[in-house]
């Protein structure tokens, strides 16, 4: 297979979507990450993250979440409690026209929650409006009328990095780390969908280099580290994209950010290593799975249809509340053989209210989550604090 189109079967949350749409107070900027230091007798990892990044708008719909005596909790004392030490944090350009969430004000609130309880921030840029991944890479609405003017087109990236950190770095709540792209398989800054192949990489190198640029400006004026990660959806793809990437130009970055669900990947869970291994010895970087998730349940909570069913399962884990653990001990182990950093699980507080999608009412996530379909703390919280450790 071509590996430039393996990115077809790299399907992820906004293909998987599809079946559904038609069928129904912070610290100060001189803080620097503190990671869990790695022990070779143990399995810990650097980082155990979780992406909170709808927490704040399931809270306004009404959502309550529950601790293991199911009393009500503030979702991101939970995490923290059981031993996450980082939260993503997805930002889009100018969602208004579907979203009222995941713009700046709502980012800035959620960094300020994370910092409270001395999380560590993995900030997001999806550089669109919308979802970006392999299968969309739309480019803002705002800088539409220069797609085709390269040196504005990466001005207008550059302008908009750096003054989003630095307002950021303003009140005290610089991330710890920056993702320049979200699922960057294609070609970032695209007309629409369905994206267009192959990468056009003198483009691509440059707006990709225009983003590093701005959050090495605002590290060296804030005198905060920031690290930045490049991420790509699942391992087969990341072990061709960085190759290109590095043939042409683009090696000023930290980490190595992949996504990885099982059954949209070509590495099974017990080979997941040896692509992971290669990647941290071919470019020299530090690598974080930063997106994946397993469901503990093939049950739905609600009319939104859900993106994992039992295809997303793993020969010889169950689907359950006792599988999802033993998915995510697993990956661990694997992650960790592999001499990669650390794992961020995708959305686990997506839980089902009575607010709608763009494409059914409820959560599409609501058997996945690490809560159960009553909002309490589910069996896989507990891989924060209970994996081989």
């Amino acid at each position: 297979m071509n590996q430039r189109n393996s990115f077809l079967k790299s399907t992820i949350l906004i293909i998987a979507l599809a079946p559904y749409i038609f069928s129904c107070g912070g610290d100060d900027n001189s803080k620097e990450p503190i990671p869990i230091q790695n022990n070779a007798d143990t399995f810990q990892l650097s980082y155990y993250g979780a992406d909170l990044s709808y927490v704040n708008e399931m809270e306004d719909c009404g959502a309550v979440y529950l601790d293991v005596e199911g009393l009500p909790i503030d979702p991101y004392q939970i995490f923290s409690d059981n031993g996450c030490n980082l939260v993503r944090l997805r930002l889009w350009h100018d969602p208004s026209w579907f979203s009222n969430y995941s713009n700046f004000e709502d980012v800035k609130k959620s960094i300020a929650r994370a910092r409270a309880l001395d999380m560590n921030v993995l900030l997001d840029f999806h550089y669109s409006d919308d979802w970006a991944d392999p299968s969309r890479q739309t480019i803002p609405e705002a800088w539409r009328s220069v797609i085709n003017e390269l040196p504005a087109l990466s001005d207008s990236l550059y302008n908009y990095t750096y003054q989003t950190l630095k307002k950021l770095s303003n009140e005290n709540l610089l991330p710890e780390m920056v993702q320049i792209g979200n699922e960057i398989n294609p070609e970032i800054l695209q007309a629409g969908e369905p994206v267009q192949w192959p990468i056009n990489w003198n483009r691509n190198s440059i707006l990709l280099n225009k983003g590093i640029q701005a959050v090495r400006d605002i590290s060296l004026e804030s005198g905060k580290t920031i690290e930045i990660m490049l991420h790509i959806a699942q391992p087969e793809n990341g072990l061709w994209w960085f190759d290109d990437a590095l043939d042409n130009g683009v090696i000023d970055f930290d980490w190595i950010g992949l996504s990885y669900y099982p059954m949209w990947s070509d590495y099974k869970l017990n080979d997941l290593s040896f692509a992971l291994e290669t990647l941290i010895k071919r470019h020299n970087k530090k690598l974080m799975i930063v997106e994946t998730a397993y469901p503990f349940t093939t049950r739905n909570a609600d009319a939104a249809g859900n993106i994992l069913g039992v295809d997303a399962g793993v020969p010889g884990i169950d689907i359950s509340p006792e599988g999802q653990l033993e998915f995510l001990l697993e990956l661990e182990k694997e992650v960790f053989e592999a001499g990669a950093d650390g794992i961020v699980y995708w959305e686990p507080a997506w839980v089902s209210t009575g607010c709608s999608t763009r494409w059914g009412n409820g959560s599409h996530w609501d058997n996945a989550t690490l809560f159960d379909q009553d909002k309490k703390v589910n069996e896989g919280m507990k891989f924060y604090n209970e994996s081989l450790k």
